[in-house]
């Protein structure tokens, strides 16, 4: 038999110093471990089945040497009885970690979401108004609950203030909510259905988003008023008019020209290549410039990058062409006009992005062009098959030449307005 060890005192316990495995006796097995560095915890030596095992049971002196032995008591036991306490403590900490796992926040996991879907976003500015649209909209309401306990009530709860008065912000936040959940359901963070589906789900509790308020246009100039338009931004001078110019004759969005950069353009091929992250679409999109584009183009100095840079440099603001329409609006009324307003949107002033449907106006009506080309020309995303059986070589021949016939048209009324009436 092993010698037995003699049960040493609470008093002796706090005289060992030397580092090293003491015996204590009481338990057999039940060791005092003393480090190098004088700190001291509770081990206990034991045969687990054909394995011989170590088991911690705390420092000295939070665990005191009698809190030690029935520890070491009860581990023995429970050893007898065929339980593993390693295996049973790795399973408890396991369960403990899944629960702690489960208790995920919206407001975290939609960080989390994000992270990982970075690479995908066009831009950083896209990047940017997915997690703020949460931030905003979902995170006051359903924020700080555990996506475990998101229900419908919750959801709705977060949409209704902003479904009718906001629909298309109200439409995203529920698409991303959706997506959030999804991902934590996956991610093994929730159960159950996604309560921010929409299909056989809200569907039922929130008017449809196309039945609530149609997609407004933008006010726009009417082409027979444009030949005027022209002439008067043809005497402006300065960057930012000639970025609305520009514009106009492109069909191009404000952003696109206003991040157009030098080596996007080849001057000798009569094309402009937008790379995809500064699309709507996502795609990169080629726009042949016409004659009157590339007249634009030469009488720019080249300062930086930029085609169209600021005043103090950087990227000229949104702000700064929307200026320009409004400066010559108010001109317009102080010379005894009616403005440049859109009669048929209750005489609102124009906006820039307005000159995209007065050019879409001008092909579908003044040309034998097809829908396709024009709507290639406006980087409207195709939706169906023919139109994308189309965009397979971009259709740009035919539209050079539309473009090269919209700067011919504008040309024209410009020479018309001048005429004495």
């Amino acid at each position: 038999m092993p010698k037995k060890v003699a049960e040493k005192s609470a008093v002796e316990i706090r005289q060992i110093q030397k580092p090293g495995l003491h015996a204590v006796g009481g338990v057999p097995g039940l060791l005092l471990q003393v480090t190098p560095f004088g700190s001291k915890s509770w081990v206990l030596r034991v045969r687990v089945g054909n394995k011989r095992r170590h088991f911690g049971l705390g420092g000295f002196p939070e665990v005191t040497l009698a809190m030690a032995r029935d520890d070491a008591r009860e581990c023995r036991r429970r050893i007898r009885q065929g339980i593993d306490p390693a295996a049973e403590r790795r399973a408890a900490k396991e369960r403990l970690l899944a629960e702690q796992a489960k208790e995920v926040t919206f407001a975290e996991a939609s960080r989390q979401y994000h992270r990982s879907k970075s690479v995908e976003f066009k831009s950083r500015k896209h990047s940017n108004d997915w997690i703020s649209s949460l931030e905003r909209e979902a995170f006051p309401v359903i924020g700080h609950l555990p996506v475990s306990e998101i229900t419908l009530p919750h959801v709705l709860k977060t949409l209704e203030p902003i479904w009718l008065e906001r629909t298309e912000t109200a439409t995203r936040v529920r698409q991303r909510i959706e997506a959030v959940l999804s991902w934590a359901t996956v991610s093994g963070y929730r159960q159950g259905d996604n309560p921010a589906r929409w299909r056989g789900n809200l569907d039922a509790v929130l008017p449809k988003p196309a039945k609530i308020k149609k997609k407004a246009n933008y006010p726009a100039l009417p082409r027979e008023r444009l030949g005027e338009f022209m002439r008067e931004l043809r005497l402006r001078a300065g960057m930012s008019a000639r970025a609305l110019e520009f514009l106009i004759h492109t069909g191009a969005r404000s952003g696109e020209v206003r991040g157009a950069t030098w080596d996007e353009i080849d001057l000798d091929s009569r094309l402009w290549t937008i790379p995809a992250e500064r699309m709507k679409s996502g795609k990169p999109h080629r726009v042949p410039l016409s004659p009157h584009a590339i007249g634009i183009l030469a009488d720019l100095p080249r300062l930086n990058s930029l085609v169209f840079p600021a005043a103090r440099e950087g990227k000229m603001s949104d702000m700064a062409i929307n200026n320009v329409v409004r400066r010559m609006h108010e001109a317009h009324i102080k010379r005894g006009g009616s403005g440049y307003i859109d009669p048929f949107r209750d005489g609102q002033r124009i906006v820039p992005h307005g000159f995209r449907s007065t050019f879409k106006d001008w092909a579908r009506a003044d040309t034998s062009f097809p829908d396709e080309v024009s709507e290639l020309a406006l980087a409207h995303v195709s939706t169906d098959a023919t139109r994308a059986a189309y965009a397979r070589d971009e259709l740009l021949d035919q539209r050079r030449a539309l473009m090269t016939d919209w700067s011919r048209y504008i040309a024209t009324e410009m020479k018309k307005a001048a005429k004495p009436k």
